[in-house]
């Protein structure tokens, strides 16, 4: 999951200024931790507050989402989520937009098979993004993270996605010139996919994420979280300069998560993200 959490800084500072090359430094005093790492590790939050009994997962991530927005008002969120918030009873609001796949990756470690993995995501996503086209990209997200975490080639988690989810008939070079950004699962997550599908090692898929344009941040947080549990998690100096930016509160949840779900130490030099 710090392979996300890596994408979504890295990303950050070229979400409204984007970068159409894969060449540019890491890190630079514009890079922050936006709403994406935010509800991503309030979703981690709710699936641990469950303890392994997931049949109350929707209202235990309206809880988490709700308090951890509260506690990061400004990270950064959408019109729709923030009136979600703000509502004395929350209601799904028919959102097909990247909140949806931006915050399940800790579903696909969780997970014990794709099809749950499929089911967790749908809990933690149809309290708010439930149009068809959320719930599907929140799905392919999570089925993704989980057959990348579990040995899957990247061929026969390529082949599923164009089986199951998203025909994705173009190169990154092909759609740089003229991609341009947007906010819905549907035009976001398969130029993110793709990036996976592209890229040779961790820090490469980022570089494809951020290279393609668009709303950067969420590309490369999904990008960042799949590629993490591939290639079998992050550079070191990458991690160290990220685990930086991260609050105590922060830091807590996603150490408590990846030692449980995980069984990994995330300031080992060799950890996974």
């Amino acid at each position: 999951m710090l392979g996300a959490i890596v994408g979504d800084i890295i990303g950050s500072r070229f979400a409204w200024r984007n970068h159409k090359s894969k060449q540019f430094e890491w890190f630079s005093d514009q890079c922050r931790v936006s709403d994406n790492s935010v509800l991503m590790l309030a979703t981690a939050d709710a699936l641990m507050n469950c303890n392994g009994n997931f049949d109350q997962l929707g209202t235990e991530t309206t809880k988490s989402l709700r308090s951890w927005a509260a506690k990061y008002p400004l990270a950064g969120y959408g019109n729709l989520f923030r009136g979600w918030l703000r509502a004395s009873d929350p209601k799904p609001y028919q959102s097909f937009g990247t909140g949806a796949a931006m915050r399940v990756m800790a579903c696909g470690f969780v997970a014990a098979g794709q099809q749950e993995a499929r089911e967790l995501a749908r809990k933690v996503t149809e309290i708010t993004h439930n149009h068809p086209e959320g719930l599907k990209g929140a799905a392919a997200v999570a089925e993704c993270v989980q057959m990348a975490w579990n040995g899957r080639t990247l061929r026969e988690i390529r082949e599923y996605v164009q089986d199951v989810y998203y025909r994705i008939h173009f190169t990154l070079d092909e759609l740089r010139p003229i991609y341009r950004f947007s906010e819905s699962c549907q035009e976001t997550v398969p130029v993110a996919l793709q990036a996976f599908f592209e890229s040779k090692s961790y820090e490469d898929a980022l570089r494809n994420a951020v290279s393609v344009g668009g709303d950067s941040d969420t590309i490369a947080t999904i990008t960042g979280g799949i590629a993490g549990a591939y290639y079998g998690g992050v550079p070191f100096e990458l991690r160290r300069r990220a685990l930086e930016m991260l609050d105590g509160h922060m830091l807590d949840t996603l150490r408590e998560f990846a030692e449980f779900y995980m069984q990994k130490d995330i300031f080992a030099p060799a950890g996974q993200g």
